[in-house]
């Protein structure tokens, strides 16, 4: 008995996904670059394999794990890390007026405090609170268990908590 629908051959999966992947690589990079240098990578390595990633599972959850791999592997063949300082009254406590411009930068203060967090505890943030994915979603495209899941996310909270007191106080005369 076959499967009334076949799985997608590459190029069409590509041109359904291809944005959402980018902008998922861009999230967890944090630098459009090396997001476009990941995602290249991952659709590179999946393309001489793409029979088996569909027959054997999801090729969604496949390539953002590749993407996270691919940067890492770039990451470790450099070596080199950015470590943006936020500068310390973004932090400030927000007025009651709607301030667009000043939620734009509080936004990208953000993102500079999550690109100083650890690859894989920015991955499991950026699906979790980004992509609304389940702990076991997000365990299957970094290859780990949901236990580990649950930890990268509380471990890199946690240090986005202690990295925003640090930054209000030192904004505090």
């Amino acid at each position: 008995m076959g499967n009334s629908e076949d799985p997608p051959d590459f190029q069409s999966w590509v041109r359904t996904h291809g944005d959402a992947l980018m902008r998922f690589a861009y999230l967890v990079i944090g630098d459009r670059d090396r997001a476009a240098d990941a995602v290249q990578d991952a659709l590179v390595s999946a393309c001489q394999r793409w029979q088996r990633i569909v027959t054997h599972g999801s090729p969604d959850a496949y390539l953002r794990r590749c993407v996270v791999n691919a940067d890492n592997s770039r990451w470790r063949r450099f070596l080199r890390r950015e470590r943006l300082e936020p500068d310390p009254t973004l932090f400030a406590r927000p007025s009651t007026t709607v301030d667009t411009a000043g939620q734009v930068v509080l936004e990208d203060a953000m993102w500079s405090l999550c690109r100083q967090l650890p690859p894989r505890q920015r991955a499991a943030i950026v699906l979790r609170y980004y992509d609304d994915r389940a702990d076991a979603e997000i365990a299957a495209i970094l290859g780990c268990s949901a236990n580990t899941v649950r930890s990268q996310i509380h471990r890199g909270l946690a240090t986005l908590r202690t990295s925003i007191h640090a930054t209000e106080e030192a904004a505090t005369p």
